[in-house]
């Protein structure tokens, strides 16, 4: 069977009061451990996110690994995972690639550092995960990278997969599938741009919030729309001329939706839906799909989904 890595990278699943544990003291010995310099997960820069995402596919590749473990965090686990699987393409049916982290540090009582570390490692082991896409593992609940969100930040049980069923959980040392399927992702094409704003849309959000970051040197825009992907109409001349300026404009929503809804009027000026994906896996995805072009390129990478 082949080999688990770990990748570290001193996360509150690393931390306890008065120190950070280095990769080695987190897992059992003859589990290859490897050490990343890298911020907090809520303070992770797209480089960062790079850096992981390279790492990994390297492991499968190049290095021969069954799995990969990466102790990461939950404060940004609707980028880092998805933004793995998607820089991965079709690398990812190599392996096992699971993200894990921890709410509360490894000395507290009730600390979940350990087991969701611990369930991550059966998990990135198991065959049964090979060819499921990037998962994160958490109270031995495996969710899609694809859905996952945090909803409550200081539960151990706070992320979801909202209308989506879980990839599977942890048991007795295995791993057993729930139905959440793989689905295909689009094989990366040049590299990611790291600089696409995400603009949150309210009762009386300006236009000028587009250009303003557009100068500030934005190549592609995410909207955090209302419903199924709204936005106020006082918006809708502004998307048009930064698209026009093949600077694309991704809407995504707040809510669970279908992959399939309809991000209504703002598309007819020239908006790309995120076909259900949440801002956060919007985001990385419009990231990887700049490494191909413009406007026209986004569009049907976002098809893909």
């Amino acid at each position: 069977m082949k080999p688990t890595l770990v990748l570290a990278t001193a996360d509150t699943i690393a931390q306890s009061r008065n120190a950070v544990a280095r990769g080695a003291d987190l897992v059992p010995s003859g589990v290859v451990v490897e050490d990343l310099l890298a911020e907090p997960s809520w303070d992770v820069t797209p480089s960062t996110m790079l850096l992981i995402a390279r790492r990994v596919r390297d492991a499968l590749a190049v290095d021969g690994f069954g799995g990969v473990v990466v102790a990461h965090g939950f404060d940004t686990v609707e980028h880092t995972p998805f933004f793995t699987e998607l820089m991965l393409g079709d690398v990812g049916g190599l392996g096992s690639v699971v993200f894990t982290g921890a709410v509360r540090p490894r000395d507290e009582p009730s600390s979940d550092a350990h087991r969701n570390l611990a369930s991550s490692i059966v998990a990135a082991g198991d065959v049964a995960l090979r060819g499921a896409g990037v998962v994160v593992c958490a109270g031995d609940e495996l969710h899609a990278a694809r859905w996952v969100r945090q909803v409550d930040a200081l539960s151990v049980r706070g992320l979801s997969s909202g209308l989506n069923p879980l990839v599977g959980k942890v048991t007795d040392g295995r791993v057993v599938l729930l139905g959440g399927r793989a689905l295909s992702v689009p094989a990366p094409v040049g590299e990611p741009e790291t600089d696409v704003a995400v603009i949150a849309v309210y009762p009386g959000a300006r236009a000028e919030q587009l250009t303003a970051v557009v100068d500030a040197g934005a190549r592609g825009i995410v909207l955090d729309g209302t419903g199924i992907g709204n936005v106020p109409v006082e918006m809708f001349a502004a998307v048009g001329e930064v698209v026009d300026w093949d600077i694309p404009v991704v809407v995504a929503s707040r809510a669970q939706q279908h992959p399939l809804a309809d991000i209504g009027i703002v598309g007819k000026v020239g908006a790309i839906g995120s076909r259900g994906l949440g801002v956060g896996q919007a985001r990385s995805a419009l990231m990887v799909a700049l490494g191909g072009g413009g406007v026209s390129g986004v569009r049907s990478y976002f098809a893909h989904f």
